[in-house]
């Protein structure tokens, strides 16, 4: 039996999501085995590398690089096969002010594009919030799809708006995900078919079925303060503070924009809202019944970690870094479908929902059917 494995390197790696993913990817023909092993990863927030190390790397620490990507020599790092990398979405969410590539975060993915460079991978994945299509009137994407597209030895890309909950994830969470495959290896990737579209996992399977067990890691209860008790018995599972049986003494006194997220209920016949790892009080995520927030294992749950994944550092840390996270079942859905491609089988798939097609002097991509084309890229390729 033959047996391919791709060495995975990871920028922005966070808690270790992609990495989870890519581990549980398998694909077996009649003579072949194909696999993901991450070989080494990068980020800069202490907590989150120690997470990392603690559950993909805990007999090799130093396969993690915990320093600013800035830093890191690409030339100097061990070979490898695929690169991932969830490129920080600060600047490109569509909550907040969404600088784009004015902004601190938004030009870090062109490290991803130097690691490419320096060591020309057989495959690569990025992802990245669904904001970032018109960050910068649309440019901001433009230029990221250019430049990979024309990165190392040149790479085809197919880039699709993946709805998780429709991939087996719990939540209503979207995002855009880029796969490139070398154009030398005339290979193209598809994209996989959903597999829970008509058929979505609730908040409530997905944090009682099964229960939680008691000495769970990172279940602590968040300790609520009377007002907000208080106020939670207000809301009915699925509203959120602006919800209008709210007694007027409980009612929030916020001028401007109303977050639809603040105080919000999960409701448990359906999807989680989007985990995130920003915000302070009132966006932690809040249970259909019980009065007070999720525990960090029940978001961990959300997203689709198992039990057995103990985050590191305190509790503000871990949220963050669950929110952070992409959802390691979503992850695994796109790596076999990527190792597939490789083994040359054939799986169930759907059209991209941003389609990028050539014209005579440049390429147009198009949101259907939410969005219009408009032009990306300028230039004859």
């Amino acid at each position: 039996m033959k047996k391919i494995t791709f060495r995975l390197a990871e920028l922005f790696c966070g808690p270790g999501g992609l990495a989870l993913g890519a581990l549980k990817s398998n694909i077996k023909t009649e003579d072949t085995i194909l696999s993901i092993n991450p070989i080494w990863a990068n980020d800069y927030d202490e907590s989150t590398c120690q997470t990392y190390i603690k559950n993909i790397h805990p007999e090799n620490p130093k396969a993690v690089i915990c320093k600013p990507v800035e830093e890191i020599d690409f030339n100097k790092v061990p070979d490898f096969d695929a690169l991932a990398f969830g490129f920080p979405c600060n600047d490109f969410s569509l909550v907040g002010k969404q600088k784009g590539f004015n902004g601190k975060f938004g030009p870090l993915y062109t490290y991803g594009i130097k690691a490419i460079e320096a060591k020309n991978p057989k495959w690569f994945i990025a992802e990245n919030v669904s904001g970032l299509q018109s960050a910068n009137n649309g440019k901001a994407f433009e230029k990221i799809l250019s430049d990979l597209e024309i990165a190392g030895k040149g790479y085809e890309i197919t880039v699709n708006l993946y709805k998780f909950e429709e991939y087996g994830v719990p939540q209503t969470r979207h995002r855009i995900v880029i796969v490139g495959i070398r154009k030398d290896l005339q290979l193209k990737f598809d994209i996989p078919a959903p597999i829970t579209k008509n058929d979505f996992i609730s908040a409530k399977s997905a944090i009682e079925n099964p229960p939680i067990p008691e000495n769970a890691f990172n279940n602590e209860i968040t300790k609520q303060s009377d007002l907000v008790i208080e106020r939670l018995k207000f809301i009915p599972a699925g509203e959120n503070a602006w919800y209008k049986g709210i007694p007027s003494h409980l009612q929030m006194n916020v001028k401007g924009a109303k977050m639809s997220q603040i105080y919000k209920r999960l409701h448990p016949e359906k999807p989680s809202y989007t985990i995130t790892g920003s915000g302070g009080g009132g966006t932690h995520v809040y249970h259909w019944e019980e009065n007070r927030a999720l525990t960090n294992r029940e978001r961990a749950r959300i997203q689709t970690f198992p039990d057995n994944f103990q985050f590191e550092g305190s509790k503000e840390q871990v949220r963050k870094q669950i929110g952070m996270a992409v959802p390691p079942k979503v992850a695994q859905e796109i790596f076999e479908a990527i190792l597939k491609t490789f083994a040359g089988v054939k799986y169930e798939s759907v059209k991209s929902n941003i389609q990028i097609y050539k014209k005579t002097d440049k390429i147009d991509f198009s949101l259907q059917p939410t969005q219009q084309a408009f032009p990306i890229f300028s230039g004859s390729m």
